[in-house]
């Protein structure tokens, strides 16, 4: 964006909700949702849904000073007041809201882009948060429907856990600590939303010529089997097992060799191929789709186009 221009919230509201069309809308990423792969009670038009109605929340998110809890759970009840197709973007809202809350504060504070600067602010925003932020997330979590792994003593799904967490003035920043070593969206709150970076460079970089791809799809899927292969994805380990999770990570390298050594449409079989083979087995990296939504913000925030 132009570096003289003071970016409005409005902007950064687009900016996340194309982030999340933008990922949905990639194909074939292996495992999840599609524009051409739907699941038996969630499809495609239900993320379509969901990015579309969560648009207020991440605008507030940008010009105001609501807390990360509160937004997190009006960011679900938007999502699901939208679609009837259950948890859509959980995990990518955890990423866009303390994001999108960065952008604007720099905004407001003239600043001029800086993914850098974004993501500091954003990890001093996540690191600022307390006990009702904690509270606000598990009320979120009931009403997401979302598959995790329970932390530590708390248990997602019993409403004591909040006595609890009140008891013993947990932040939500506490809670991702706790959660760090088993859950790669926790894992971004606490290093630094590290792994967005990552994404966010390498799609800025394929889309202005500097690698395998150079259009927007290929860029995204490309990306996102570079991500899978590196980090087992969290949400197949909870939903399954760590072994299933490396296996499927071992298959996205294979795919990413035959990528740098042959291209991208040559390779397309093979992604077709492992794409059809965890859509029958139902694994899906969801939390890979996420942090993909969170480089493609930090991409379209720091001025890609298409």
């Amino acid at each position: 964006m132009n570096s003289c221009y003071k970016i409005q919230p409005s902007e950064v509201a687009r900016s996340a909700q194309l982030a999340m069309i933008l990922e949905v809308s990639a194909s074939p990423k292996p495992g999840n949702i599609d524009r051409t792969h739907d699941y038996v009670d969630t499809c495609y038009e239900h993320f379509l849904a969901s990015a579309t109605g969560v648009y207020p929340v991440i605008e507030r998110a940008a010009s105001g000073k609501e807390k990360i809890g509160q937004l997190l759970k009006e960011a679900v009840l938007e999502s699901n007041k939208w679609q009837k197709g259950g948890n859509t973007h959980f995990g990518a809202f955890l990423l866009l809201l303390p994001l999108a809350k960065a952008a604007g504060q720099l905004s407001q504070e003239n600043e001029t882009f800086d993914m850098k600067k974004m993501v500091e602010r954003a990890h001093w925003i996540v690191k600022h948060t307390d006990v009702e932020d904690s509270i606000n997330f598990y009320q979120a979590f009931g009403k997401a429907n979302v598959c995790v792994q329970d932390v530590e003593d708390l248990d997602l799904n019993d409403s004591d856990s909040i006595t609890i967490l009140r008891k013993n003035q947990t932040s939500l920043f506490e809670l991702m600590e706790i959660s760090e070593n088993y859950d790669m969206i926790a894992k971004e709150w606490t290093h630094g939303f590290e792994l967005c970076c990552r994404c966010s460079e390498q799609i800025t970089d394929l889309m202005e010529e500097k690698g395998t791809c150079t259009d927007i799809n290929c860029s995204i899927v490309y990306t996102f089997l570079k991500l899978l292969s590196k980090n087992p994805d969290t949400f197949i380990q909870t939903k399954f097992n760590r072994e299933t999770a490396v296996e499927v990570s071992e298959k996205a390298t294979a795919i990413v060799t035959q990528i740098e050594a042959c291209g991208y449409e040559a390779t397309l079989p093979s992604i077709i191929e492992l794409d059809e083979e965890l859509l029958k087995k139902k694994i899906n990296p969801g939390s890979t789709a996420d942090i993909i939504i969170g480089g493609l913000f930090l991409s379209i925030m720091g001025g890609m186009r298409f």
